[in-house]
């Protein structure tokens, strides 16, 4: 994949070969670093930089990252969820959980399967996600259709599923990433949670999409919480504003020239 897009820029003769920036997870590991590294250089970067995803979606969602105030982050991805509290390009404290878009699809789909013996995929599950999924009960309840295959008579069936019963079948992923935000808030040094109860914290990537995530973190910790402009391109934004001022962030970053 990274070739792919080396290749894309750089165009298939390669005249030259770009330095790439690359966020990983906060809670990877120093040998998938370097596997992360190694594998951009392969590809055909010339210099190959990490970030922090949490420090690249303050950045793109042009958060005041560089002063000493602090500012807190929430990116929910498909794979991890992660929250951090950013001062000075640096982040001071930061949770992590490995569930995210990925394990709300999978609870719909667990979700139908158990209560309509009805086979669908992570696809559909998806589409419910957007369609009619909420973290906290809509007003106004909505439904949809959905096609599967029953389990039971092997033929395809339709179903109609609420926005309710959604809500229901997500209830334990979401807890799980209210947990880390929760986690988050218990590890920070007063000072910075004082700055983060006056500024709020921001909501970034795919999961900040899902209905009412906003509000119910906001219910739960009593911090306000807001969503992002462009929440799924705030990480790969913000990698990109990081490489435009490496000089700054130049301490904080892992590097190495291929």
């Amino acid at each position: 994949m990274l070739r792919y897009f080396i290749q894309k820029i750089c165009g298939l003769l390669r005249i030259f070969r770009p330095r790439v920036m690359i966020s990983v997870p906060v809670g990877v590991t120093s040998v998938e670093s370097r596997a992360v590294h190694d594998a951009a250089i392969q590809a055909g970067g010339r210099e190959a930089y990490l970030i922090p995803e949490p420090l690249a979606a303050a950045l793109g969602a042009n958060m005041p990252i560089g002063t000493p105030t602090g500012n807190m982050v929430v990116d929910i991805g498909g794979g991890t969820s992660e929250a951090a509290v950013v001062s000075m390009f640096d982040i001071v404290v930061a949770t992590s959980v490995r569930v995210g878009g990925n394990k709300i699809d999978e609870a719909i789909v667990s979700y139908i399967r158990k209560k309509y013996n009805l086979m669908v995929g992570e696809q559909t599950a998806e589409e419910i996600k957007i369609a009619i999924g909420s973290a906290l009960p809509l007003e106004e309840e909505m439904s949809m259709e959905v096609r599967g295959r029953d389990q039971v008579a092997g033929l395809p069936k339709t179903i109609v599923i609420t926005s309710g019963e959604v809500t229901e079948a997500i209830a334990e992923p979401v807890g799980q990433i209210v947990g880390v935000v929760r986690a988050l808030l218990e590890k920070t040094p007063p000072e910075l949670a004082a700055d983060v109860i006056d500024r709020g914290m921001m909501l970034t990537g795919g999961g900040a999409l899902l209905r009412n995530m906003d509000r119910l973190l906001t219910k739960v910790t009593g911090v306000p919480c807001y969503v992002a402009d462009d929440p799924m391109a705030c990480v790969a934004i913000g990698a990109g504003r990081a490489l435009d001022t490496y000089s700054i962030m130049r301490r904080f970053q892992q590097t190495s020239v291929g």
